[in-house]
């Protein structure tokens, strides 16, 4: 019987690489984006029986919903959740006033909440076997360091649920994944922060998606590791 995934934010960069791993590794994937709707669709193609696009903001809990019965309808059960989903903007850390009020509830209502309504709605269908949930945060959330003080903060946070769920659910594995610098399209553009990684970490170059998706597929199926934040960076936090 093949195992059911859901991956969110799962149209680009280190989502889609995810997907696309689980795939090939005999999943049935279900996947979803807020807004990249024709991606989305694309993706999953003409395979409907093992790739299932749902379009759906992680910040509606009535979406988030929509997916869960969606899934019960069709598979009855779910084994992996991977909380991929998430949203920053570049601000300098010393730029106070960059980091507004409604950023902070943004990032924050995204990558924390998003990822605390998924977990705890989709629960009870994780918990049937021996369900995982991976949690995709950043080494922002490790170091001080990252995009903007509000992402990073985020991220510390998620890091910290990771481990609190982990404890507090039963028959269900949580763990993270924490990336360093990832060439996505969201990172194209940052080549002087790309050249100082090359610089300084100790395997002289940022990651591609597919370096976090092997990782990520790896965490899902360790079968005895749970509450635990992984770091794959190259080894940068080595250094920084």
């Amino acid at each position: 019987m093949k195992k059911i995934a859901l991956v969110t934010g799962g149209t680009s960069g280190i989502g889609l690489a995810t997907v696309e791993a689980l795939h090939r590794r005999g999943y049935v994937v279900a996947f979803t984006s807020s807004k990249s709707v024709a991606a989305g669709e694309q993706i999953a193609g003409q395979d409907r029986e093992s790739l299932r696009y749902l379009q759906c903001d992680v910040t509606d809990k009535e979406q988030l919903t929509a997916v869960k019965a969606t899934l019960v309808e069709h598979y009855g059960r779910l084994d992996l959740l991977v909380n991929n989903a998430g949203y920053t903007e570049v601000v300098p850390h010393s730029n106070f006033d960059g980091a507004t009020d409604e950023l902070w509830m943004k990032i924050f209502t995204t990558n924390v909440m998003g990822t605390w309504w998924a977990s705890t709605l989709f629960y009870d269908l994780l918990k049937v076997e021996l369900g995982a949930i991976v949690n995709i945060t950043s080494i922002a959330g490790i170091r001080p360091i990252g995009s903007s003080i509000p992402y990073s903060v985020s991220k510390a946070a998620l890091n910290q649920m990771t481990r609190l769920l982990a404890a507090s659910m039963e028959n269900v594995r949580v763990n993270a994944v924490a990336p360093g610098l990832i060439d996505t399209p969201w990172t194209e553009s940052w080549d002087q922060l790309r050249e100082n990684v090359r610089k300084v970490a100790p395997l002289h170059r940022s990651g591609t998606p597919d370096d976090i998706a092997q990782v990520v597929v790896s965490v899902a199926e360790a079968t005895y590791l749970t509450g635990e934040v992984i770091a794959v960076d190259g080894g940068l936090t080595l250094k920084v």
